[in-house]
């Protein structure tokens, strides 16, 4: 009988002892903290945001143990709706969106970095919304259409733009027409191959099909 009773509170030690070891591996460093992710970018064009991000995870962790050591609350495993777990469980969420949104930012310009961009890249893509390199070529395209606008002006000033006419402004009108599928020589010579392509083009973009270039016909062939 004694060796049975003496059998029973060893289980009950052990049972008590591994509850304890629980509790204590459940909240260790190794267990509860949340960790910065290895994948971010260290040299991140803006440092405040980066020390941002490490504070945002002190915060977090701060919090997790605070909870647990003063109200035994786990905020990342809430085992019931009271209103206090509820309430301390949201404020958690919080702090962890905060993390991840730093974090999220960080790992896109360490991919960015690894696909060849640079920190100067990263900024304008993040102020902008458009890479650097797209910025680049959509500003030289609105120089390249203005450049256009104003040859046609002086072209048409000087009645340039006549069956026969040759100049650097009618190759550029050919090439746009043959960007937009016609086959017809870049020669620069206004000759009947690029009228009756103009005619053709302004048919399908419900223009009046006359074959002359015009203000109206430009502006949708720079389209």
């Amino acid at each position: 009988m004694k060796q049975i009773i003496i059998f029973i509170l060893v289980i009950i030690a052990l049972m008590i002892a591994f509850g304890q070891y629980k509790q204590y591996k459940r909240f260790s460093l190794t267990e509860y903290q949340y960790t910065a992710n290895k994948n971010i970018d260290l040299n991140y064009h803006d440092r405040s945001f980066l020390l941002d991000y490490y504070q945002a995870i002190e915060n977090l962790n701060g919090y997790v143990i605070m909870q647990w050591s003063l109200e035994s609350i786990d905020v990342r495993n809430p085992d019931n709706d009271d209103e206090a777990i509820v309430a301390a469980t949201a404020i958690y969420n919080e702090k962890l969106g905060e993390v991840k949104f730093y974090e999220d930012q960080l790992v896109k310009s360490a991919n960015l970095k690894q696909k060849g961009m640079t920190n100067a890249d990263i900024k304008f893509l993040e102020t902008k919304g458009i890479s650097l390199e797209d910025h680049t070529v959509q500003a030289n395209e609105k120089d390249m259409k203005d450049l256009l606008r104003a040859m046609f002006d002086s072209e048409r000033s000087k009645n340039g733009l006549r069956l026969g006419s040759s100049s650097a402004f009618i190759s550029e009108i050919q090439k746009l027409l043959v960007s937009k599928g016609h086959d017809i020589p870049v020669d620069g010579v206004f000759e009947n191959e690029t009228t009756n392509a103009l005619r053709v083009f302004e048919v399908k973009n419900g223009l009046f099909p006359d074959g002359k270039l015009d203000a109206l016909t430009l502006e949708v062939l720079l389209r």
